[in-house]
Parts: C-alpha cells; structure tokens; sequence
C-alpha cells in the first residue's frame, strides 16, 4: 500500500479575531480611517479628501489584511510611481512585519510588464521586447510618416509628437481615431483615411520589431486576458485582494484591468479623490470614481474628510473652490486646526512684481524660523515661473524646480540609451536609426540600408559580414560601434560597466554633435552611469528608465552643494501628494488657470477648478494665491490681465484680499475696510511682541 503524504492547504486558516491582532488598529486610526482599514471582503471605494491620511488608511488596510490570513503574494498594490508602490509596503513592513515586503506592487504599466514578460508568445512577441518611452514612440512614428510620404499634400501634417499623442489619446480613453480627432484635433479631421493608414502601419511595425509603447502594455494585457481565459485566470487567481491607490486617475484600460485583476476573488479596494483627478491629458477619467458603484453593485463606498495637513481657513477656501465642480462626492473637509491666518490674494502690477513679492517673502518666512525646503512657488505651467526664477538667482536663493525635462528625454542620454536597447532587442529599428546617424556620413538612406541588414538579413547583426553597404567614410567607426555593442551583450557583464563601454565610444561623437554645450551635458552622462550602477540587468534598467524616469532639472539642482535643502518650484501636477508649509500660487490668471486651452474643450474648466484645488490644498499655515495685473506680449504690447475665474466671488472673509505698495509709497492706513498692505521691500524679523496682522511676518 503506498504512503500517504497529507499536505496542508494554501488558503489560509480562520481569520484571527480583533483581540489577537497586534496591531491597535482602532487606536492609531481615526473612525472613518479605521472603518476603511478594516471592511471586510468585496468591492470598496474609500473616498480619500486632501491630507486625509488615505496613505496611512491604505497602508493599515494591507497590513490588516496580511495580519487576518491573506498570503501577501496574492496581495497586488497598484500605484502611479514604483516610489509610492516601495514607500506603502515599506512603512507596512514598519508596521506589522517582514511580510508585508512579499506584497506584489508597482505601477499598472510595471505589473502589465511583468505579465507580458511571462506570456508574450501567446501574442506572438518576443520575451525581451523593447518598451519605447513617449519620445522613442514619436520617433518610429517620424520614420513611418517620412516612408509613406504623408506629407506630400498641401494641407499640414500631423507632427511626430502629435501623431503619438493622437493615437495614444485614442487607445487608452478606449475611443475611435475619429473621435479623437473630432474631439481633440478638429484640424486633422481631412487627413483621416491617411492617418488610419498611418495608425496601422504603426502597429505593424511595433509587432515586426518587438516593440511595445506605453499603452501596448495595458491594452496588450487585456488584449492577453481576452484571447486566453486560461492566462487571466491564472493572473486574477494570484490576485486574491487588488488595492489601487489614486483611482480617480486611471484612464479607461486601467479601470479595465482592475476589473480583470479581481475577476477570481471579487475583492477590490480603491482609494481616490474625485476632486483632485488632474491628469486628463494623460487619458485620465475622472469619472471612474462615480462608475465604480455601477461596475461593482455591492461595493461597500466610505469617506475621508478628517484633515491632518492645513488650518481650517485654507480648508474653507478649499471647500468654497470644489463647490463650483458641476459633479463631486459629497464631502466637506474639516480639522481640528481651527486658527491660522486667511488665505491671501496678492495681485501686483507686473509679472517683476509679483517675482519680487514672492522672493520677499521667502526671505522673510526663512528669517522667521521656516526652512527653505518647507516653502513651494506652483505655476500650471513651466514657463509661468521664469520672473520668479530670475528673482530668486538674482537674490542668491536655492530653489529646485520639478515639472520640466526627464533624464531620459534628453537627447544625449537617449542616444546612449539607445546603444543599450539595441543590445537588449537587436530587431529595435528605432534605436538603431539613432545611434547609426550619430556617425558622420550616415544619413536617413544609409540608415536605412544598414537597419534592414541588421533586423532583416545578417545572421548575427553585431559582425560585420557580406552584404553590409560599407562605405570608407564610416567604415571604421562603424566596426567600432559593432564591436562595443557585441561587448555590452556579454551575459554576466555589470549594467554600469556596459553603460560605461558605450560613453567611451560615445564621447567623440558627443562632443561632436553637441560641440555648443556638450560641457554641460556631460554631468547627465555620469549620473546615468551612477544610476546603472544601482541594477543587475539591462532590462531592468531600461525598464526602470522608461516607466518611472527621473526629473532632470530636479538631478540638476541636487547636484549642486547648497548652504541648505532649497526651495521648491513646482508645476500643480508635479507637485501632487506633497505639502508644504507655505505654498506661493502665482500667475492665477484667466487664461492660464484655467488655460485657454482648456477653455475650449469640454469638461477642461472643470478639470483645471480641480488642478486650483488641488494647489490650494498643498499648503499647511500659509497660502498666497497672486496675479500680475498687466503683462506684456510683442504681438499687444503691455495689457491688462483678468484675476482666475476661480477667485471671482469669493467671499472676503474666506480670502482675504492684500495690496502691495513700494517701500517708498505713502504710508497707508489699515482698516477693516481696505485690504492688507505689504511692504515690496524686504523688511526686518518680525517683532514678536507686535500685534498680530494677520501676516506671517
């Protein structure tokens, strides 16, 4: 008779009772926090207000199921950065133990990645296909324009930028090409048929050539789940609780897929903001968050309104902003911070002014005992802080600003990126095109030639061989180029000495190419290699590269050995989910918040109320929203400047209107009538035995 070996169930035994956790769940948390952490299995929406403490709520709900008997690998915990993804799991592991570490996270296109990685022969791709950043995508969309000569018309053609934006706008919003272009490009309407064309041709180039962009990962898993129930059972099956964070900015095959992820066990939790969804241009949805009850009938929604970062008058202003969005959750955020100073609305003469005020005023705020680090300048777009940058150089104040290029936008490190990705995925006709016309006398043809030898004809594209269109111009830096990219390819070869190969045989042709600021290029070379240093394959890295790259004007700033942590400048969108003890909103005017653009597309001046809510909630004891009155343009001339509609109306006793008057000026006298008067010279330290104005200084 055989032996009979029993072996113990996975699922996990009866779920401790409350008493046995070691966790004081109800103590550490507040009511609506615990009652989130803690609901049971199903559907759950946890609408999570401004500086609420959803990240603390999330974190306690995964620990909460990992204490009470749920396997944290079948655990997924999807984010919109890797960062926010490693910091729960991190302070979950804080909080209850090293499992919490087991719990499988990241962003939806790194967790889709690992899926496809896994099954990419079930859509006929290659397991080392190249992801092509937005940039990358642009380009092969550049090559496939310039082959079908789409341009031969008199009318305009789409540039490369626009074509990806367009034919990425149409895959993760789940529309048609043509209602993109009725929507959002009206003026390409008469290239259709072209475009269709164009659009296809793109996708076929991707499949030939192992390629997939940003929204190939999400669509392509569905696509996956689709053609395989098999797959998507085995994936869901993993996926006994699915956690997202931030849902109110998932875009169409994001919300799909979360409805995939929990096809198996049903039991999802989403934690989102109605009233801080920004990110429309990137194909986010807002109204997700309202469908969720719709697309899962027994969820379980619960509030958030309890806040920890702001003084109830920042909070009242906040309130009095959302109250004017045509569709909201119903929430009111309250604190128990009841004092602190009104917000202030600061209009000043000129664009100078406003700068001045702003740097005046930092200087103030960091005498008074506020670090520099605590205080933030946000604009809604780049170019809106160029007065205050030049301000604040002129005053010798350290400031960094987030909002601006990626590293791996810049060109020079794309071409080095791009001497990596042909390594990894020799059939990647983009990279190839960028780092063969890096070498004088190749151009656009020779490219050309020299790409289909390598993805089409050579037995191995990295020895030079019969049938290669060699030309004496080039000849020997092209051997050189072979050799180095069959070098990199060693299998056990360290990611930081294959980018290290690739500088040294880059260096001249990037003095070359860049001969007018190479010299300041130079330092983003070296922090690449100090990045790949951090990896242990080429994949990762590049991955890592182009699914969370990394602020270059931020890499730029930290470099340099300032006298203390600088100050922030920031764009609203880059600086959501941080705080700050003083935040400074400039250029609040119509036409740029909301922008014109904006203006002219449905639900645009709802969205940009959102991206001013979501500024005005930054800020924890101070908030100086501020306009120039005039402004100038060499097509008008000096004009005069309409405050932002979102400050039209408010109330005085919730924003508190200030006026600025020049050291010089006559001195004015304060009353409950007039509004505050500040001084556009940088004063003394406060006195502290003088009576409260209302002002920080």
């Amino acid at each position: 008779m055989a032996r009979r070996i029993v072996l113990r169930s996975e699922e996990a035994p009866d779920r401790p009772q409350p008493e046995d956790l070691t966790i004081e769940y109800a103590a550490d948390l507040n009511e609506q926090q615990y009652a989130a952490a803690t609901a049971g299995d199903g559907p759950l929406l946890i609408v999570a207000g401004a500086g609420t403490g959803k990240t603390r709520t999330l974190i306690y709900r995964l620990a909460y199921l990992v204490e009470t008997g749920t396997r944290p690998g079948q655990i997924v915990l999807l984010t919109f950065t890797r960062r926010a993804a490693h910091d729960m799991t991190a302070r979950a592991t804080q909080l209850l133990d090293g499992r919490c570490e087991k719990v499988q996270g990241g962003t939806f296109h790194a967790f889709c990645l690992q899926v496809l990685r896994r099954h990419a022969p079930a859509l006929n791709l290659p397991r080392n296909f190249t992801v092509l950043d937005a940039a990358d995508a642009a380009d092969v969309l550049s090559v496939l324009r310039a082959r079908g000569d789409y341009t031969s018309g008199e009318e305009r053609f789409p540039q490369k930028r626009t074509l990806y934006n367009m034919f990425s706008a149409a895959t993760n919003r789940d529309e048609a090409l043509h209602e993109v272009l009725a929507r959002r490009y009206p003026q390409f309407k008469s290239h259709y048929n072209a475009l269709k064309q164009l659009q296809s041709a793109y996708r076929r180039y991707k499949q030939t050539h192992g390629l997939l962009d940003f929204d190939d990962l999400l669509e392509r898993t569905l696509e996956l789940f689709e053609a395989d129930d098999d797959i998507r059972q085995q994936v869901a099956g993993r996926c006994k609780h699915v956690l997202v964070d931030e849902y109110q900015d998932t875009n169409a095959l994001q919300a799909a897929l979360v409805k995939q992820f929990a096809s198996v066990h049903g039991n999802v939790t989403v934690v989102g903001d109605d009233a801080q969804s920004i990110y429309r241009f990137r194909g986010a949805d807002f109204r997700n968050i309202f469908r969720f009850s719709d697309e899962y009938p027994n969820a379980e929604v619960l509030k958030l309104e309890k806040n920890y970062r702001s003084t109830q008058p920042i909070l009242d202003l906040a309130n009095h902003v959302i109250e004017q969005a045509d569709r909201s959750y119903d929430k009111e955020l309250f604190t128990d911070q009841n004092e602190g100073d009104l917000p202030a609305l600061v209009p000043a003469a000129d664009g100078e002014m406003e700068a001045r005020f702003v740097a005046q005023m930092v200087l103030r705020l960091r005498e008074s005992g506020v670090p520099l680090r605590d205080l933030a300048v946000l604009f809604r777009s780049s170019h809106n802080a160029y007065d205050v940058e030049v301000e604040l150089n002129r005053r010798n104040i350290p400031f960094v600003k987030y909002g601006g290029m990626k590293l791996n936008e810049a060109a020079h490190i794309k071409d080095v990126l791009a001497h990596l990705k042909v390594a990894e995925n020799p059939q990647d006709a983009a990279s190839w095109n960028r780092i063969l016309q890096l070498i004088h006398g190749i151009g656009p043809k020779t490219a050309q030639d020299l790409i289909d030898w390598a993805t089409e004809d050579a037995d191995d594209p990295f020895v030079p061989g019969d049938g290669l269109p060699f030309s004496s111009r080039y000849v020997g830096t092209l051997k050189e180029l072979l050799g180095t990219l069959r070098s990199i390819r060693a299998p056990d070869r360290p990611v930081a000495e294959q980018v290290e190969t690739v500088l040294d045989y880059y260096q001249p042709l990037f003095e070359e190419e860049y001969a007018e600021d190479h010299p300041k290029r130079a330092p983003d070379l070296d922090h690449l290699a100090g990045l790949a240093a951090n990896y242990e394959s080429r994949q990762r890295f590049l991955e890592s590269l182009a699914l969370d790259p990394i602020e270059l004007t931020a890499l730029e700033q930290e470099e340099a050995e300032d006298d203390e942590p600088p100050l922030t400048l920031s764009t609203i969108h880059s600086a959501k989910g941080l705080e700050f003890h003083t935040v400074f909103l400039i250029r609040a005017l119509d036409g740029t918040l909301p922008s014109r653009h904006a203006l002219r597309e449905d639900g645009g001046t709802d969205e940009e109320l959102r991206l001013f809510y979501v500024a005005c909630t930054r800020a924890e004891e101070n908030l100086f929203i501020s306009y120039p009155m005039t402004q100038y343009r060499r097509s008008f001339g000096e004009y005069m400047t309409d405050p932002s509609r979102f400050v039209d109306d408010i109330p005085e006793d919730v924003l508190e209107p200030v006026q600025l008057v020049e050291e010089d000026a006559p001195e004015a006298v304060e009353s409950s009538d007039e509004p505050k008067q500040l001084s556009s010279e940088n004063g003394p330290p406060p006195d502290p035995d003088a009576p409260d104005d209302g002002l920080p200084f």
